[in-house]
């Protein structure tokens, strides 16, 4: 191995002391979802919003709360519904009859983790006001512009789109989500510890504060200088074309697809790679941790065309045929 890998092993192994401590935190409150644990922290090391998808009672929420704990960073939840305004989301101005002069009141965007509750029961009018926080980091109300502080994180959770009174998320929107978990129901062995641990009236178990927010920024900046090997890179960019053009790579696709992955798909894809090679104490990328993160970085951006939707094609089934056909370095 040559003297690149070997540094960044070195700092990964430094900078991931965190993690212990920051899953065994998570685990005294959550039982199971290990899948949906390590995917959130996978967004909070690549800066990157995570959408999760599931029925009601799956812990979306509570795995959410106790990552939000277990950081010592500022946490607000949004539970979003019908009649909510944009104002609701990101704040307002407030007239002063006293003074005449107009005050900021900012909203509940303005924290480290902000947790959109159910945000697909929401307008787009108030879906689209995030906008702005993911993607530039900053709220502008009225006339000023604010910076958000980081790390600066939406995990947001949605209800299926099959559901009574959910609204369909925006292309835009859904674009600026790195990651998109469909998060499923436990196992039998599961269950019964979720029984055993929460069947109680009160004294359910908290997390406490373990990680601060240089540790986060620290490994992220770790990140950063992780050894990507130019095949692997090479690799990133054609999975993200052949959601564009199948037929580049001798993939039998033809009108199945009606929108390919954007540029931010590759950006997003690079960026959870690493940070799934940081969670197994690497400091180089593997062609397979770029498989692991595929499809939660792909699912949502890959739109089928109705001729598959009248044959019962998803987009993950297509982004599955690519990850198992397209050849690996």
């Amino acid at each position: 191995m040559s003297s690149a890998p070997v540094a960044a092993n070195a700092a990964v192994e430094e900078a991931s002391a965190f993690l212990a401590p920051l899953f065994s935190e998570i685990n005294q409150c959550v039982v199971g979802q290990r899948y949906l644990v390590e995917r959130l922290v996978i967004g909070l090391l690549a800066n990157g919003h995570v959408l999760l998808e599931g029925v009601p009672g799956l812990a979306k929420t509570l795995s959410v709360k106790t990552l939000a704990t277990a950081l010592h960073v500022r946490f607000s939840r949004i539970q979003f519904t019908p009649d909510m305004l944009p104002a609701d989301v990101v704040g307002t101005q407030v007239y002063n009859p006293q003074s005449g002069a107009f005050t900021i009141r900012r909203g509940p965007v303005f924290a480290n983790l902000v947790l959109a509750d159910e945000i697909n029961r929401a307008p787009a009018k108030v879906q689209s006001a995030l906008l702005e926080s993911m993607q530039e980091r900053q709220v502008t109300i009225g006339e000023q512009t604010f910076l958000l502080e980081e790390p600066f994180l939406v995990l947001a959770t949605q209800n299926p789109v099959e559901q009574e009174g959910t609204y369909v998320l925006p292309e835009a929107q859904v674009d600026r989500f790195m990651l998109k978990i469909k998060v499923g129901y436990p196992s039998r062995s599961e269950e019964r510890q979720i029984m055993d641990l929460m069947a109680r009236t009160g004294g359910q178990p908290t997390a406490k504060p373990v990680v601060s927010p240089d540790d986060i920024l620290r490994a992220r900046r770790v990140l950063n200088e992780m050894y990507m090997d130019d095949a692997v890179r090479d690799y990133i960019v054609d999975l993200v074309c052949a959601t564009r053009d199948p037929k580049a790579y001798r993939l039998k696709l033809d009108g199945m697809i009606q929108m390919g992955a954007s540029p931010r798909a590759t950006i997003a894809l690079a960026l959870a790679s690493r940070a799934h090679a940081f969670l197994r104490g690497r400091g180089y990328v593997t062609p397979q941790d770029v498989k692991s993160v595929a499809m939660d970085v792909l699912r949502h951006r890959v739109t089928v065309t109705y001729e598959a939707e009248a044959e019962d094609k998803t987009s993950e089934g297509i982004v599955q045929r690519i990850l198992d056909e397209l050849p690996v370095p």
